[in-house]
């Protein structure tokens, strides 16, 4: 099939414009103030709301599904040991998967992977020292910045990373880390055991412990999974038809607990609301590797497109994203492509906010 045939696999038939200013630099100021747009796949609608309507907005007795997993201070700055350059490093291995070893006089190492820059004038076997606790080998370079590397620390990489770190906040805010984002660019159901993702599940960053109240009066029952975001999933797609772009790996875990709700629901033929596109893939990914949903934890490289069948989710709750992205085309694939940049056009003309810190949308 040509592409001129399905415009839904050309990457160009996603595009659109999008005024600069629509680009959300800082959150709301509360959490639950934000936007909320409500489309509606069956008469294709779109319709004003405001994030704290959603209480009354998803159906009775859902199950809501939400990636538990936190953003860690992943960005720390060093020098070069050699010639003391300045070099900012993003560590984009979750902390959860560090195979940590012990090195000698209380140092601990682990092999990771990361973006580094300036990248030009970083050579193999460069040593990079951000404090007397914590240290960086560049093992080999890569395209794009990326390394692979050797990590070395003193005592708990995690409290090391809150005092020396900033949070990676996307490349679209244009901006140095604020105070306000330690604690707004994160989920208040982001769970400690879960430090690892180098993105927000930003569609989770809307809830309050007062939704979640409102939430449970309707008896909508609530599950946490968790899907590590990296780096690349800022990564644009660059091949014409979208069927040839090479998907990126995430790593997830779907707990047994979990697993029982989301089984029984389906079983029950109660409505799942999938909180965010990482939670998305981490279903869907599950699904077409087991052919059901069970406790699991490994990768998924889906790539959720035009065409595809989705097993699990029948609704979900996401922000607005990037033209031409992977995560736009996911949504495409749930409600349709046109359905979604008719939305996306009618939120640009009544001036919704784009990406991690803008508003929602609510596909039902």
């Amino acid at each position: 099939m040509s592409l001129k045939e399905n415009q839904d696999l050309d990457l160009y038939s996603y595009e659109f414009d999008l005024p600069e200013n629509l680009i959300a630099q800082y959150p709301r100021t509360e959490r639950s103030s934000s936007r909320l747009m409500l489309l509606d796949r069956n008469n294709q609608q779109c319709v004003d709301k405001n994030f704290g309507d959603i209480v009354h907005l998803l159906p009775e007795n859902s199950l809501l599904v939400m990636n538990s997993s936190k953003v860690f201070p992943a960005r720390v700055k060093g020098y070069k040991a050699n010639t003391k350059g300045a070099v900012e490093f993003l560590l984009l291995t979750p902390l959860p998967l560090l195979d940590v070893k012990i090195y000698n006089n209380n140092w601990c190492y682990a092999n990771i992977k990361g973006l580094i820059k300036p990248a030009k004038k970083i050579k193999q076997y460069q040593w990079i020292n951000f404090s007397e606790k914590l240290r960086l080998q560049v093992l080999q370079k890569k395209d794009f910045g990326q390394v692979n590397a050797n990590l070395f620390w003193k005592g708990n990489l995690l409290s090391l990373l809150k005092e020396l770190g900033s949070m990676p906040l996307p490349p679209y805010i244009k901006r140095e880390e604020a105070q306000e984002d330690r604690e707004r660019y994160q989920t208040v159901f982001a769970n400690e055991d879960d430090a690892g993702s180098v993105a927000a599940p930003t569609a989770g960053l809307h809830f309050t412990e007062d939704v979640f109240s409102g939430l449970r009066e309707r008896n909508i029952d609530f599950a946490e999974i968790s899907l590590y975001i990296g780096y690349d999933t800022f990564t644009p797609i660059r091949t014409r038809d979208i069927r040839d772009h090479q998907m990126h790996a995430e790593y997830f875990e779907i707990p047994e607990s979990a697993a029982e709700k989301i089984n029984r629901a389906k079983q029950k033929k109660i409505p799942i609301v999938a909180v965010g596109t990482t939670t998305v893939r981490a279903l869907e990914g599950a699904f077409s590797i087991k052919k059901a949903i069970s406790p699991f934890k490994g990768w998924t490289d889906i790539f959720i497109y035009p065409g595809f069948r989705f097993q699990v989710v029948d609704h979900i709750l996401t922000n607005f994203h990037l033209p031409k992205s992977s995560l736009l085309i996911m949504m495409s694939a749930f409600a349709g492509r046109k359905n979604m940049l008719g939305a996306y056009e009618t939120a640009v003309k009544r001036g919704y906010r784009f990406f991690s810190y803008g508003d929602a949308m609510l596909v039902l």
